[in-house]
């Protein structure tokens, strides 16, 4: 089975950007041939900052080989680790500092025979070490690959995978897949979005509920039901052509059960607890609280998430090493905008210092964003601001307190100024928490949590409040597919209602959120409204990199300011059931110079004297004119 299974992931590499030339000869006792060992990564890149490569080749009995590497002017070995499994060998490599791309020839002697693997060092791409990530100025799609649009009807089932495409089944695969998103990228670009983050699209070979792609059989290779890797790649640089990034979902806490290191670890520690399932009980704040056992510490880190989901052990540094080098080649090889990383906490936390490092030290302007599930923003700032020795710390974190504030405050209801807006007023005073509260990425729901609309009661004025505040506040925003065209689910959590499959991204669905085709018309007008807010947002660069002022809330209003010197705005947020008149005074530190106001996404004049007319259920994005820059 596991022989299989890695025979098969050679064949995607080969077709992707490896050709593993492996050839065997005989041995003195004619014993026949050796079979091919495999190399992880599949391939380097010269030129990298560090210049230091580890290699864990895979094969029986590639433990008990003597390796040796051909003279070859581009790189020597510098130590050879053998596993506590012999079908598993370590070979740290220094790259020269002026290699040439070319091959590398390893040659593996084992009793059946010597075994010769060619390894490619690869040209990088220009200025790859110096690509952009996200920031402020992008906004972020979430989706899940499997559920937002099916291309290629072929891959839903794949001979050799238990689980094929079934949309009967709420808890099955449903098809969607790597061609699906590419087909679907017009769309998404004309939405406003700049940044895709699809769930994982690594291999989950696991007997069933695989769709969700967070229990990895396979690091190195995308779910053939998804595609290819170079399919991936493609859909990666026709992203980029449309002015879209992709951020990767990574997840280095954790793997599935049908994993081969499950049954077969290169080493005895290279899952937590000895391989024994032991359940996390979730103790978030025991890793920065100083007051907590280690006992506690040691449950959150080492704990598994869930039975079918093996806990990693990153203190065993042969897998560190691993993991840090699979999210490089992923970068390099995909040529990504960003990273997600799930289950963020949960790792070994000097891991985390030293796989941060590692990835900002080879791309300085790259951006990861980090999950804490955790409505604390002491334990989010915690992961921001550093924590190990000193050592900086993720740069971006997932903004779950102020994300889980915004679905409580509008879902609650009237316009209590001790509830509500307020709430949202008071969060903003958990940036002094923060190194950079800009950096973080607010959200407005994910595929782990109930619909936003359903969480506010299906009310159409509130989703409108919460989408402006998302868009207008500092942060970077990221929203989640479907939000666009209002889809529901239960208000309390249920994975499959939450992830229900874009309509639109299936042959025959009645309803076609792609083109409008049967969407109702407070569908079809929430989809025009966000797409008109988030193509404005584009441009604005008051929200990019502006100032924020805001005013503690009364009588059911919210008013705040962003101001970047070339351009101010005035954004009025109001939970009233009728029009209300807003004195102006208060505001003469925001509204100072302003001799007038557009409405920044109709471009309709508003009148500003003593008082403003504020409609029911406002949400008003106001451009402010001034002398230097009139209406």
């Amino acid at each position: 089975m596991m022989r299989f299974f890695r025979w098969r992931s050679l064949t995607a590499f080969a077709l992707a950007i490896m050709v593993c030339m492996v050839s065997s000869a005989l041995s003195a006792a004619d014993k026949g041939s050796a079979s091919a060992p495999i190399p992880y990564p599949p391939n380097w890149w010269v030129g990298m900052h560090d210049a230091r490569l580890q290699l864990m080749v895979q094969g029986a009995g590639i433990g008990t080989s003597e390796t040796t590497l051909d003279r070859n002017p581009r790189a020597r070995i510098t130590r050879i680790v053998r596993g506590d499994s012999p079908n598993y060998l370590f070979i740290d490599l220094q790259v020269a500092a002026d290699a040439k791309p070319g091959d590398l020839i390893f040659r593996c002697a084992r009793k059946d025979g010597i075994a010769s693997l060619r390894y490619p060092l690869l040209a990088r791409a220009a200025d790859s070490a110096q690509r952009r990530g996200f920031d402020i100025r992008d906004v972020i799609l979430n989706l899940m690959p499997d559920r937002f649009a099916n291309g290629d009807p072929g891959n839903d089932r794949v001979a050799g995978y238990a689980e094929g495409a079934d949309r009967n089944n709420p808890g099955g695969r449903h098809g969607g897949d790597l061609r699906g998103m590419r087909d679907r990228l017009d769309y998404i670009a004309a939405m406003g979005y700049t940044m895709v983050w699809p769930t994982p699209l690594i291999e989950n070979a696991q007997t069933e509920y695989s769709y969700h792609g967070y229990a990895a059989t396979d690091l190195y290779r995308i779910d053939p039901r998804y595609g290819s890797n170079a399919e991936y790649r493609d859909f990666v640089a026709k992203a980029r052509s449309k002015g879209i990034g992709v951020i990767q979902d990574v997840v280095p806490n954790h793997i599935g059960d049908g994993h081969p290191w499950v049954k077969d670890p290169p080493t005895a520690d290279w899952i937590t607890l000895g391989g024994r399932f032991e359940p996390t009980r979730h103790g978030r704040t025991a890793v920065a609280d100083p007051y907590a056992a280690q006992v506690d510490r040691d449950d959150f880190t080492q704990g598994w998430f869930v039975a079918t989901m093996p806990d990693l052990n990153q203190q065993q540094p042969l897998l560190a090493t691993y993991l840090i080098q699979n999210t490089i080649w992923w970068i390099e090889y995909a040529d990504l905008s960003g990273l997600r990383v799930d289950t963020f906490g949960y790792s070994d936390n000097a891991f985390l210092a030293e796989w941060t490092r590692r990835i900002r030290e080879e791309y300085p302007n790259f951006t990861m964003v980090g999950e804490e599930w955790s409505a604390n923003a002491s334990v989010v700032a915690r992961w921001q601001n550093g924590w190990v020795d000193g050592k900086p710390g993720m740069p971006n974190m997932m903004d779950f307190p102020l994300s889980e504030t915004l679905r409580t405050a509008l879902g609650e209801p009237g316009n209590d100024d001790a509830g509500g807006l307020r709430r949202l007023y008071e969060a903003m005073i958990n940036d002094r928490l923060y190194h950079a509260p800009a950096a973080l990425v607010a959200f407005e729901g994910n595929h782990d949590m109930p619909r936003l609309y359903s969480v506010l009661g299906e009310n159409f004025d509130s989703y409108r409040i919460a989408l402006v505040y998302l868009a207008t506040v500092p942060r970077i925003p990221q929203l989640y597919y479907g939000t666009e065209v209002l889809m529901t689910s239960p208000t309390t959590r249920d994975d499959a209602a939450t992830r229900r499959d874009f309509p639109g991204g299936w042959a025959g669905d009645r309803v076609n959120a792609f083109t409008g085709a049967g969407l109702s018309p407070r569908q079809a007008e929430a989809q025009a409204w966000l797409r008109t807010l988030l193509n404005w947002r584009k441009t604005a660069s008051a929200v990019h990199g502006g100032r924020f002022l805001h005013y503690l809330p009364r009588d059911g209003v919210y008013v705040y300011f962003r101001d970047d010197g070339k351009q101010r705005l005035m954004i009025v947020l109001g939970r009233n059931d009728k029009t209300v008149e807003l004195p102006l005074v208060r505001f003469a530190e925001g509204l100072k110079g302003a001799t007038g106001a557009r409405n920044a996404l109709t471009r309709t004049p508003v009148a500003l004297g003593k008082t403003m007319t504020v409609p029911a259920h406002a949400a008003l994005v106001l451009d402010l004119c001034t002398s230097s820059r009139p209406c």
